[in-house]
């Protein structure tokens, strides 16, 4: 019998929106969003498979905009030598009975929706086991029924789910739909394709999540993958790759600081030296440790001055304590009403009989004084 190659993806959430950012970035990543399925198509024709298979959540909710799902279809009918295999997943459910009888009736021939739980079989001697979600949070196992399904036993076995194992869940994990880290075994699946968590995770040599095709949160750093798995002989370990399909590269970095440590220099460490490629990032830094005033307020100018290279960018400090020394608070004022207001923030913010909340909130505003009467006297 032949290899079988296929592309394994999940987790496009197509029509996610993007609410917290501003507006001209949240249309570059919708944009990009529907880009995944090109993306996902490029995959296919580098590593010559024919077959496409989602996990679930091709959209982000039962209730797409029609432009949503129908550019969709239009976008995996374009080459029709590729067929999509798609199973619903908790966010575009089998109740989405409207949207999924208008997907079928308007899907070109390569695009199949799978809708039960009937082994299909997709190429000579490759049979498809899928799992669609019929609601949100199904109760049950989805996967219980794939020992019990029969196919002819010198045929590849490929097993389509979404779910969680273990606490392998972007919404937290219910003990009732957990999927059996096993599954792939006691189904004698020679591979299982899965989707929800959004991470690239092998859980096993026959079971995998991808993750999704394009990040849409910090959760997960660097930029959207799939998967290319070779199956070459049946009860032999898949041959899994890694292909990169993400524009945005999304980037959760801490930043540990000292007093006496250059903070700008530290945060440009941390950043893509090529600015060019600043377009499409985007960055959290989560500074912690200590640092002076002065050294505060030079990290921030730093950000500041960095952040319109990137596609998004934010500086926290929460976690950043603040060192007060005298010379700093004589740079505010060496009498008067600032350095008296510079002072009972000191103050609070060194009072341990305070709570945490309060000491940080008045540490907070000792460092924007500082800063403004830094940038108003620059």
């Amino acid at each position: 019998m032949p290899p079988f190659r296929f592309i394994h993806s999940a987790d496009l959430h197509l029509g996610r929106r993007f609410g917290g950012y501003p507006e001209d970035l949240r249309g570059r990543l919708v944009e990009a969003r529907h880009n995944a399925i090109n993306h996902l198509i490029t995959a296919a024709q580098f590593h010559e498979a024919e077959h496409i298979l989602i996990a679930g959540d091709l959209f982000d909710s039962e209730t797409p905009t029609d432009p949503v799902w129908r550019q969709a279809l239009a976008a995996m009918g374009a080459n029709p030598t590729h067929h999509w295999w798609i199973i619903p997943g908790n966010h575009d459910s089998l109740a989405a009975e409207s949207l999924w009888s208008r997907f079928r009736e308007q899907a070109p021939a390569n695009v199949h929706l799978l809708d039960d739980v009937e082994p299909v079989e997709i190429a000579p001697n490759v049979f498809l086991l899928p799992a669609p979600l019929p609601r949100r949070y199904p109760g049950r196992d989805l996967t219980s029924h794939m020992p019990g399904c029969e196919t002819d036993p010198r045929a590849f076995r490929i097993g389509l789910a979404h779910g969680s194992i273990q606490n392998f869940s972007e919404e937290g994990a219910r003990a009732e739909d957990t999927i059996p880290p096993d599954r792939a075994a006691t189904a004698r699946l020679d591979y299982l394709a899965l989707g929800d968590w959004h991470g690239h995770v092998r859980v096993g040599d026959r079971t995998w999540y991808p993750g999704t095709p394009e990040r849409d949160a910090f959760t997960h750093d660097g930029r959207g993958t799939c998967i290319c798995v070779t199956l070459t002989a049946p009860d032999s370990p898949p041959q899994v790759e890694t292909f990169p399909t993400g524009r945005f590269a999304w980037h959760d970095e801490v930043l540990p600081l000292l007093p006496g440590q250059n903070t700008a220099e530290a945060l440009a460490a941390l950043l893509p030296p090529d600015r060019a490629e600043r377009r499409d990032h985007l960055m959290r830094i989560r500074a912690t440790g200590r640092a002076t005033l002065a050294e505060h307020a030079a990290l921030t100018e730093a950000a500041a001055a960095v952040a319109p290279d990137f596609a998004w960018f934010t500086l926290d400090t929460t976690a950043l304590e603040t060192e007060v020394e005298a010379t700093d608070l004589d740079q505010i004022d060496r009498a008067g009403a600032l350095r008296l207001a510079a002072d009972r923030l000191k103050d609070r913010a060194d009072d341990a009989a305070l709570d945490g909340e309060t000491r940080r909130t008045a540490a907070a505003a000792l460092n924007r004084l500082y800063g403004y009467l830094r940038e108003d006297r620059a």
